[in-house]
């Protein structure tokens, strides 16, 4: 699907094989983000330029469904996180580069990983990033000096992809570049109990708002301008 030049993947657990080796971006845009693709002009520009766009967004899906009567499948972070971590558990000598928002989240992950007996895990404490262009010398040398298989990049919505893109055109060489937001903390516990049914059912953004009310409501409910983008760029939409 395309939508405002943005190639959507209308992806299945069944392609992941194929896919996992591949090198370049993997993004995952929910609602709140896609509904501010006007609003950030770096943003858009990323997802534009990204090698892997997935169907994140329930809530993009089903105007997909209701109003172009385009059927595709909602892929999420939380999904593509799940069968991610069942490959790397295979394969002990993965080299993971983990870039995380603070050091008690990353000392989460990497005990999560060091338990299925993973032990080149590298991690990386991101500083609090602009909301425009991002430049980070210190990190692209760090990720060229220890050479991960996976590049996660595990910060919020927007900044991550613009992030994505600059090392996936800054690093010398290519790797999967993997931007899933929060994901990974809904196998360690770190955020809200998500799981394959709530996942499934289009219900991860309830639970999440349960869990923290204050900062998830104002967030999905935000979300909620996603409509308008989907009308403005109604007649962009294509089915590939």
């Amino acid at each position: 699907v395309i939508f405002n030049k943005i190639h959507f993947l209308n992806f299945s657990s069944e392609n992941f094989k194929k896919i996992i080796n591949n090198k370049g971006t993997f993004f995952f845009p929910a609602a709140p983000a896609l509904a501010i693709i006007d609003e950030s002009e770096v943003y858009y520009k990323s997802l534009k330029k990204a090698n892997h766009v997935f169907l994140d967004s329930g809530f993009f899906v089903l105007l997909l469904r209701l109003f172009k009567n385009i059927n595709v499948k909602k892929f999420s972070g939380f999904k593509f996180i799940k069968l991610f971590l069942s490959h790397v558990k295979k394969n002990k000598k993965n080299n993971i580069f983990l870039i995380d928002p603070n050091r008690k989240i990353s000392h989460s992950y990497k005990k999560y990983f060091k338990k299925f007996g993973i032990k080149k895990v590298h991690s990386y404490i991101a500083p609090i990033y602009p909301s425009t262009d991002i430049v980070d010398k210190k990190l692209v040398n760090q990720i060229n000096k220890t050479k991960p298989r996976f590049i996660l990049i595990n910060l919020g919505g927007t900044k991550q992809e613009i992030l994505g893109d600059y090392l996936n055109n800054k690093l010398k060489n290519k790797y999967p570049i993997i931007c899933t937001g929060a994901a990974l903390s809904f196998f360690t516990r770190d955020q809200a109990p998500i799981n394959t049914f709530f996942d499934e059912v289009y219900l991860g953004w309830l639970i999440r708002i349960i869990f923290n009310p204050k900062v998830f409501l104002k967030r999905y409910l935000l979300s909620l301008k996603l409509l308008g983008i989907f009308i403005k760029y109604f007649d962009t939409i294509e089915k590939k």
